[in-house]
């Protein structure tokens, strides 16, 4: 085999190229990474000039196995997987049919994806934002039209319940589009022929798409329910943006940044409790890892059954 960088010093040049790269990654990805795992055995609070002390498994201990907190926190976690599930499954299916829909060769039919991929690229303050107007309970535009039936809602305000739903709601809004955009990609890459073959056969329309379309969107059904159960397990910015700490709502990755930051009473700022914050992100990490690899050995199942 030829060795296209010649020889002695120019053997380097694919290393040298390969340097910045490797660099930025331990920088930005696989550094953090592994100060959350030490800070996870320390009681570090993040505040400048407040010694940090190694107290080994304590933060596990006390999130994990000990009193109330321990309880609450198996709670949240609960909510976690309650928000996960909706999360995705709705998701997945509304971005399944809206792909669909804005498949078709009509007029106008690139407006409506613009649309409908907006809300993925306004981030999620002022996705939150949005929402917070639309459903202002005095005046706001949803609960104008609720008065006019005759009725009303605290909507984010509400109880923890009705809150938790909405924001299940604003996740599937703010993330839709991207779903969509995959299912596109896999629409377009199905033969024509293939549609054209199934209706000579005499296939109905429900008949095509699960012969045909559904199989064959198999590597855009894996990417997008890996990408909707990962994302929906790590969400919180849209909680702190719309509901703030409010018991009956947390989930995991909201509870993290208000340990670490000290917003764990309301919107009040209490101590700054970041190496306990450290050691409950490196259990969501195990949690998304266990989840994540079991999905992708399911899903790779099935590609493997259905594709060959």
């Amino acid at each position: 085999m030829m060795y296209h960088f010649g020889r002695g010093w120019a053997r380097l040049l694919p290393y040298l190229l390969l340097l910045p790269g490797i660099l930025f990654y331990l920088l930005i990805a696989l550094g953090p990474s592994l100060a959350t795992t030490v800070y996870s055995f320390t009681d570090v609070s993040g505040l400048p000039g407040v010694p940090v002390h190694w107290i080994g498994l304590n933060n596990y201990k006390e999130f994990l196995l000990l009193g109330q907190a321990a309880k609450d926190n198996y709670a949240i976690f609960g909510r976690t997987l309650i928000f996960c599930f909706f999360v995705t499954t709705i998701q997945f299916g509304l971005g399944l049919f809206v792909a669909m829909l804005v498949n078709q060769p009509l007029k106008g039919v690139n407006f409506f994806r613009t649309l409908y991929f907006m809300p993925v690229i306004l981030g999620a303050v002022i996705q939150g934002l949005i929402w917070s107007l639309f459903l202002y309970p005095l005046g706001g535009p949803v609960a104008k039209i609720l008065e006019f039936f005759g009725t009303r809602s605290e909507f984010f305000g509400g109880q923890p319940t009705e809150a938790f739903a909405w924001v299940i709601v604003v996740q599937i809004w703010a993330n839709m589009g991207m779903t969509m955009v995959i299912f596109i990609s896999g629409l377009q890459t199905i033969p024509s022929e293939l549609y054209e073959a199934a209706r000579i056969d005499g296939a109905s329309g429900w008949q095509v798409f699960s012969k045909v379309t559904w199989p064959l969107l198999t590597p855009s059904v894996n990417t997008n329910l890996t990408l909707n159960i990962i994302g929906s397990l790590q969400a919180w910015q849209l909680f702190l943006v719309l509901l703030g700490y409010r018991n009956g709502t947390q989930v995991l990755g909201y509870t993290i940044f208000a340990q670490g930051f000290g917003q764990t009473s309301g919107s009040v700022t209490t101590s700054f409790r970041q190496g306990y914050a450290a050691s409950a992100s490196i259990v969501l990490f195990f949690i998304v890892l266990v989840i994540g690899m079991a999905t992708q050995y399911i899903l790779r199942r099935r590609e493997e059954r259905i594709l060959g």
